[in-house]
Formats: structure tokens, C-alpha cells, sequence
């Protein structure tokens, strides 16, 4: 009933509103954004309104205005590990100082595999069981593709995108590859560009740029591609945990997603704003999460899902301090082991259970 008085008469339905509301899924209803703003002009008051959306509102088509200076735009990630346990984690803190403890953690083991296919997402955390967990997170894309990818374009083959979604599953942490994933379509790449840039408006991909530097010319310009939860991941390959750690490719793989995903998810609360990228030089040297701190400082985060580390997995972290210069603040290989090992100047190898533990 409110949705349809809301686009029937939006400054009606604006107008009698109470001095504090909530709406949900605002991207529905275009049309009160001009309306609000009228409001809004008339009577400023800082958290009168709150508006909730499971879809990028400032893309929908038939915005009437995007509320430009009177709105403060939060993005709500699913839950992290230090949430979860109801601990806040300093891990951003002492990766920028390179202060890390030598202190012992428990490993993992298949935990590990537990926590990536869980997900972030309360709702699906709440269900007892794996299969109405993998349950809740099909049921929840299949509602997202269904609605909200409809209120942000018009397209022919809405039936592609849950098979074109389980593709992009399979392609999570990897360099972005557009024919792989129009392959079995009978669908251009311009086509299946398109969806994939629906599918991270409603978010549930996410596009990881490329770090780059002066310093370097080599550097490999393709972002990455990355699912927004591991647990929708999980559910769209039909993994559950014991399968997730036997296949030790396709786990290597969401735990970086993973990892990068906790990372992102503490940042959205820290005081200096951080930026998020991916190195990787036509050599082959790579790492699979680096970090812009405020003004300039720079750090590489190197995944493992083993509980052995080498010198050879810092490759791609010395390259990348080479590049960083004086800017480089830290680098660290995260890996399913028991202890901190310093291996050169600012480089080290650390529990990955630390970054939600530290």
C-alpha cells in the first residue's frame, strides 16, 4: 500500500510522513527523491530521513535527483569475524605500523572453510543448518535478480544472470575475463559487460582496480573480480565446507575473496580512509590485496590457504615494495599456520586467523 501511494503521489506521500521515517527499498520509488529534497530544503535537520536499499539508488534510471549535499551515503557490508565475535580488530593498525606480536594462534584447519562458507549475512547466519544456509542465500539472489535488477534496466534475458552469477563464482579472486564468462551465452561481451555491471549494482560482484606506479611500466591493468560474500559464492558452486577444503584451487580462491571482503569490511569504520587495489606485473609477479592508507602509505596482503610459508611466497610483496618505495609501510603473507615470522624488513608471515584476532 505504501509503495503504491508513494508512486501515485510522491509529494503527498512525502508530506505526510512523520519529522523522523525509514524507508526501505527506496530504489522502488524513484519519484520521492525530488520531493524529499524539496523537504529537506525547507526544514534542515540532520537524521530526519533514513533511506535503505538493497541496489545502488544514485543508478537507478528514473532518479529525479540524487540528493547531492543533503545526503550521507553509508554501505552496509555483511557481518565480519570481529563482529561475529563481538571483538574489534586493530589488524589495519598494526599492518600500517608492521607491528606485529610473536604470539601463537590456533590453526584453523577446515574452520577456515566453515567461516568462508558461512558468509557474512545475519539472516543466513541464523539458520542452524548448512543446507537452509545455502538455501537463504539462492533464494536471496534469486529475489534480487527478480526485483531489483528490474527496477534498474529493462533486459531481455533476465533468466542469463543466476547462470552468468555461478560463472562469476567460479571467477572470483581471478583477473576479470569478459569472453570466459559470455562464453555460454548466446550473448555479445558488450551484453554480458552490461549484466556484470548490473549485478555489482545490486551487490553481490565487485570490481578490484589495479595498483600502479611510475616507478613500474609493466603493470597489468585488469581489474579483479570479486563476489561481496563468500558465503552467496559458496552456495551458487554448491559447496559446503568438507567439499570447500578437499578442493584446495577453489578454496585458495574464496579465502583471498574472503580476506579481501574482512578487510574491506574493517575499513568502512576506520577513522583514515583506505583504498583498495590488486599488483600484478606482466612478469607474473602479483599480490592479491594492496592498500592505499590515507595520504599515501602503501601495504600488500598475500593469501594462502597452506600452513607453510617460504621466502618464495614474498615474490610479489618485494616487487611491490620496490615499486611503493619510501611509501611501502608493511607487506604480509597470510597463511592457515600457528606463528608470526619476520622474513626481511617490514615483511612478514602472519595467522590469517589475526586479521579478525589481533
Amino acid at each position: 500500500m505504501n509503495l503504491a501511494a508513494a508512486q501515485s503521489d510522491p509529494v503527498g506521500f512525502v508530506a505526510d510522513l512523520p519529522d523522523k521515517a525509514v524507508l526501505d527499498e527506496v530504489q522502488r520509488v524513484p519519484e520521492v527523491f525530488l520531493a524529499l529534497k524539496s523537504l529537506i530544503d525547507r526544514d534542515r535537520k540532520n537524521g530526519r530521513f533514513i533511506l535503505t536499499g538493497s541496489a545502488n539508488v544514485l543508478l537507478v534510471p528514473r532518479l529525479a535527483d540524487s540528493l547531492a549535499g543533503r545526503m550521507e551515503i553509508l554501505r552496509l557490508h555483511p557481518l565480519s569475524q570481529d563482529e561475529l565475535a563481538r571483538r574489534p580488530s586493530r589488524f589495519l593498525d598494526v599492518l600500517f605500523l608492521s607491528r606485529f606480536e610473536n604470539r601463537s594462534y590456533e590453526r584453523l584447519g577446515q574452520g577456515l572453510a566453515e567461516r568462508i562458507v558461512a558468509g557474512g549475512y545475519p539472516a543466513a547466519l541464523l539458520r542452524q543448518t548448512n543446507r537452509r544456509r545455502r538455501s537463504w542465500y539462492r533464494d536471496c539472489i534469486e529475489m534480487l535478480i527478480q526485483r531489483d535488477i528490474r527496477d534498474l534496466a529493462r533486459i531481455s534475458s533476465l533468466d542469463a544472470l543466476p547462470r552468468l552469477l555461478q560463472l562469476a563464482a567460479c571467477q572470483t579472486a581471478r583477473l576479470i575475463n569478459v569472453s570466459n564468462l559470455a562464453a555460454p551465452f548466446q550473448l555479445n561481451r558488450l551484453t554480458i559487460r552490461e549484466y556484470v555491471t548490473l549485478l555489482e549494482r545490486i551487490f553481490l560482484l565487485e570490481h578490484l582496480r589495479p595498483w600502479h606506479s611510475n616507478r613500474l611500466s609493466r603493470l597489468v591493468k585488469t581489474a579483479k573480480l570479486h563476489f561481496t560474500d563468500t558465503g552467496m559464492a559458496a552456495s551458487m558452486l554448491g559447496y559446503d565446507a568438507a567439499a570447500l577444503y578437499a578442493d584446495r584451487a577453489v578454496l585458495g580462491q574464496l579465502l583471498e575473496t574472503f580476506v579481501y571482503q574482512e578487510l574491506r569490511r574493517q575499513a568502512s569504520w576506520h577513522e583514515t580512509q583506505i583504498e583498495f587495489y590488486h599488483f600484478r606485473d606482466k612478469d607474473g609477479y602479483e599480490v592479491d590485496v594492496v592498500l592505499e592508507f590515507g595520504a599515501g602509505q602503501v601495504a600488500g596482503v598475500e593469501v594462502k590457504a597452506g600452513a607453510t610459508v617460504t621466502a618464495k611466497d614474498f615474490r610479489g610483496l618485494r616487487k611491490l615494495k620496490e615499486a611503493a618505495g619510501e611509501r611501502f609501510a608493511a607487506g604480509v603473507v597470510l597463511y592457515d599456520g600457528e606463528t608470526v615470522a619476520r622474513f626481511g624488513e617490514r615483511l612478514h608471515a602472519v595467522p590469517v586467523r589475526s586479521v579478525w584476532d589481533a
